[in-house]
């Protein structure tokens, strides 16, 4: 059995000045993840209203398995045209760990 989980750190447009606006953009996203049977949240940067953290986890039979997963979850969270991904950290768990 292997876990992987990544970071996203997300800039949000500048109109993203309270957390309703916040929210009206972190909702979305995180509904799109977890279409890929993930499980994703909010884990930072919560008093920022322009910054939003999300962390994303997958468990999977193969690494590979995992991989794909959360590449396909980095590609959709990058190609969004309203915000800017700025890094993503990325970790795989495997039975060693």
């Amino acid at each position: 059995m292997y876990t992987e989980t990544a970071v996203f750190d997300l800039l949000l447009p500048g109109d993203s000045r309270s957390l309703k606006q916040k929210r009206s953009y972190v909702r979305p996203i995180l509904a799109m993840l977890k279409k890929y049977e993930v499980s994703a949240a909010e884990v930072g940067f919560h008093d920022l209203h322009a910054r939003a953290q999300l962390g994303v986890a997958v468990v999977a039979a193969e690494p590979a398995q995992a991989r794909a997963v959360i590449d396909s979850c980095e590609n959709q969270v990058a190609g969004r045209p309203e915000i800017e991904l700025l890094s993503v950290k990325r970790r795989l768990y495997g039975d060693d760990d």
